[in-house]
């Protein structure tokens, strides 16, 4: 499998659960949660968030990762999506932007200022992710 076949079949998954305008509420409203600091808001909307994209990941784009010489596990980073591997080199693809990535900053994110990637945003740093692992697979 190509890399431009995985990032379209990728695409495809996400959209098949949500479309991305969808995504991108989700996000904003998260968003603002942490920025107004709505616990309540944060429960309900957190696990939903996190596990949509985990389980996209997972579970309805696991045929594809197999295909492309690509192991899925469990996110390191709070904000991550998963961890995927191929030949020994590992990317875990972020829902946040990266320079609050740090275990510091995320952390700091429930205190307000997290900003969550949007979806096309997400798929930017999805794409660049497998393009370090298909640059080790060739």
């Amino acid at each position: 499998m190509t890399l431009n076949e995985t990032i379209a079949r990728l695409r495809a998954g996400h959209l098949m659960v949500r479309d991305a305008q969808e995504w991108d509420e989700l996000s904003t409203d998260l968003g603002r949660a942490y920025d107004s600091k709505d616990d309540e808001l944060i429960e309900q909307l957190q696990p939903q968030f996190l596990q949509s994209w985990r389980t996209v990941t997972r579970y309805v784009l696991r045929d594809t990762f197999d295909s492309a010489g690509i192991a899925v596990t469990d996110p390191s980073h709070p904000w991550g999506i998963a961890t995927l591997t191929a030949k020994g080199t590992s990317c875990e693809p972020l829902l946040c932007h990266a320079d609050e990535a740090s275990t510091e900053r995320a952390s700091a994110a429930t205190n307000g200022g997290l900003q969550l990637l949007n979806f096309a945003d997400t798929m930017t740093n999805y794409t660049d992710c497998l393009t370090r692992l298909f640059d080790e697979l060739d």
